[in-house]
């Protein structure tokens, strides 16, 4: 009995961990110092909201999140928000979507009786098992801007798959968090980089 809960709590908890997972990456311009970033706006141009209409004076839920989040993670790495018009050193700006996705599983190879021990003394016969399944991912693309030369510095993208059909709160800072946790770039990744 201990075992079979032992199983299904792993069980359960593998699930827990495969939703847990962000894949980011990111991009930079290798030539940008961004130890010498200290302030920060938001992009002044960027107007449709999330959830696909243009904001009208409001922002969606999804915004909302997703700003509050960037705010928190820019300010523990000591970088200060200021106004788009007192001449920031980045703008930020960032884009999400939520899109149907689909995963196969399994394997292309069959089972069956191997080394001739299949009916009639034949090799076996194998059956594929496996097969797809549909899910949400969740896409959240955060651009770094510099300011005054109006160029890319760095951009970082965060996938995740979805509970829901939206982005939840949770799950909003955890793409963000995972996708800014590659800003700014190490040395090494500099190094990497002049290779």
């Amino acid at each position: 009995m201990a075992l079979a809960v032992t199983g299904l709590a792993l069980a359960f908890g593998l699930n827990a961990c495969t939703t847990a997972n962000v894949a980011s990456t990111s991009d930079f311009d290798h030539a940008v110092n961004f130890r010498a970033y200290k302030t920060w706006a938001w992009y002044p141009k960027q107007a449709n909201d999330t959830e696909g209409g243009p904001a009208r004076g409001y922002e969606s839920f999804t915004d909302q999140r997703i700003r509050d989040a960037v705010t928190k993670d820019l300010a523990a790495k000591n970088l200060t928000e200021v106004a788009s018009n007192e001449n920031p050193d980045v703008y930020v700006a960032y884009s999400v979507r939520v899109e149907n996705q689909q995963q196969r599983t399994g394997s292309p190879f069959g089972y069956g009786y191997p080394y001739g021990y299949g009916y009639g003394g034949y090799g076996g016969y194998g059956y594929p098992y496996g097969g797809t399944y549909n899910y949400k991912a969740g896409t959240v693309i955060i651009d770094i801007v510099d300011a005054k030369r109006k160029e890319l510095a760095w951009r970082g993208t965060g996938q995740a798959q979805l509970d829901k059909n939206t982005i939840t709160e949770e799950e909003t800072y955890r793409i963000v968090n995972s996708v800014l946790g590659n800003y700014p770039p190490t040395d090494d990744r500099r190094r990497q980089a002049v290779r």
